[in-house]
């Protein structure tokens, strides 16, 4: 039996469900920062709610009360609060389902919760109850200019925004994001900071290169040790693109965290030592988590790091 199995084994006998809080503005890339959970453990799992679902207005209300989906009133929390309590539990719950495309509510659906939740939003860690009954939790925390970019290509691309209405919203949300958003990174057990790459702005849409950086609380003595463990003759000798790697301390929130930065693009096989990690803890290597590709980028390495501690976390909690 590989160490795949044994990962997906220890998951589905979890007494109750393990919650993953994803907390975040909108477009900062929560989504992306999780793959790697459902790629590792699989649909039958791992599912997801989005906080947007707990709306209480549509767009359309919303405009007419001039009020942004960032404002805690505008959103059932206590609704979530009760729902992710039963959750917590393993009951299904009934909810309300946002659609993004028209900006209106349907429902409601049925949701039956897998062995793992990851609830993504906006008021993820808003209230000290959903921080109770969150087991691990996370903010993205991308830097304004690059979350500007993403905002503009996501909802002129795919929602059938103007970009004079982008940037309007972006205006309008700013004073609330500082106010209701930003402060809840103090709570998290991890930030990721995403800023463009020191080897060139443009990297970041043509090949997903960004300087990223991942702050933790540190590792329990518990945890099993990782090497992140480069390949010097390799690298002497194949010189593989331009990559950067800094390790300090961060303060957050009154608790300190340690802090690795990844800029740039990395081989695949010349980092042996987050190579060797998922192949013997999990059978696969993390090429394979994050889509055989043969180079992997800042926010590969991050993504694939952040797997491995909160798959730990949740196998030292069962």
């Amino acid at each position: 039996m590989n160490g795949q199995l044994s990962f997906r084994e220890a998951v589905s006998r979890l007494g109750g469900v393990y919650i993953l809080g994803v907390a975040g503005d909108s477009g900062s890339g929560k989504t992306r920062f999780t793959q790697s959970i459902r790629h590792l453990l699989g649909d039958e799992l791992v599912s997801t709610i989005t906080l947007d679902d707990y709306h209480l207005l549509d767009r359309e209300q919303r405009k007419e009360r001039n009020i942004t989906p960032l404002a805690p009133e505008a959103n059932d929390l206590g609704g979530l609060e009760e729902d992710l309590a039963a959750m917590k539990r393993g009951i299904p719950i009934e909810k309300m389902v946002y659609n993004h495309s028209t900006g209106t509510l349907v429902g409601p659906v049925l949701f039956k919760p897998s062995k793992i939740v990851i609830l993504e939003g906006l008021h993820t860690l808003y209230t000290e109850t959903l921080r109770s009954l969150i087991d691990f939790s996370l903010y993205v925390d991308p830097a304004d200019d690059v979350k500007k970019e993403w905002k503009l290509k996501r909802d002129m691309e795919k929602r059938g925004y103007t970009r004079h209405e982008v940037i309007e919203e972006i205006q309008k949300r700013q004073e609330d994001y500082d106010r209701y958003i930003a402060p809840q990174k103090e709570y998290a057990d991890a930030l990721i900071q995403i800023a463009f790459s020191r080897y060139g702005r443009d990297l970041g849409w043509q090949k997903n290169i960004y300087e990223t950086t991942l702050s933790q609380i540190p590792i329990s003595d518990e945890l099993p040790g990782a090497d992140l463990a480069l390949n010097l003759p390799a690298l002497m000798t194949l010189v593989p693109g331009q990559f950067s790697l800094h390790y300090s301390r961060k303060d957050y929130g009154g608790k300190t965290m340690a802090s690795l930065t990844f800029d740039g693009e990395f081989d695949c096989h010349f980092i042996l030592g987050l190579r060797d990690l998922f192949s013997g803890e999990a059978g696969v290597s993390p090429c394979q988590i994050l889509g055989e590709q043969e180079m992997l980028t800042a926010p590969d390495i991050v993504r694939a790091l952040l797997a491995w501690r909160i798959i730990q976390e949740i196998i030292l909690e069962g």
